[in-house]
């Protein structure tokens, strides 16, 4: 998958409008549009960096579909397996050590 197509399910999955990531980033809503229908139209990296900031994945998740927590395509996984990992990442410290907690106990059965 390539930058838009990142964007566009990045965008999906926060559940974020074009028009709220152009307030966050400081990116014109008519350059995100155009980043989201043009496949060979790519952002700058510091626009990429402000664009990644504002939805909080990394910048190499939205160029090549890649998160570098593991080094492989995050999209190769199951789509509950894909929210699960995004959504971790807003977690405070203690509820991160319980769910680890958790699957290890899980893990022993």
């Amino acid at each position: 998958m390539g930058f838009n197509e990142n964007l566009k399910s990045q965008l999906q999955f926060s559940g974020m409008l074009v028009k709220e990531l152009a307030a966050r980033s400081g990116v014109k809503k008519k350059t995100l549009d155009s980043y989201l229908t043009t496949q060979s139209y790519s952002p700058s990296v510091e626009t990429a960096v402000r664009i990644a900031q504002a939805l909080g994945v990394s910048v190499e998740y939205l160029v090549n579909g890649m998160d570098a927590w593991k080094g492989r395509h995050l999209s190769s996984l199951p789509q509950d397996i894909q929210d699960i990992v995004r959504a971790a990442e807003f977690l405070g410290e203690r509820d991160r050590q319980v769910i680890l907690t958790l699957a290890n106990s899980l893990k022993s059965r």
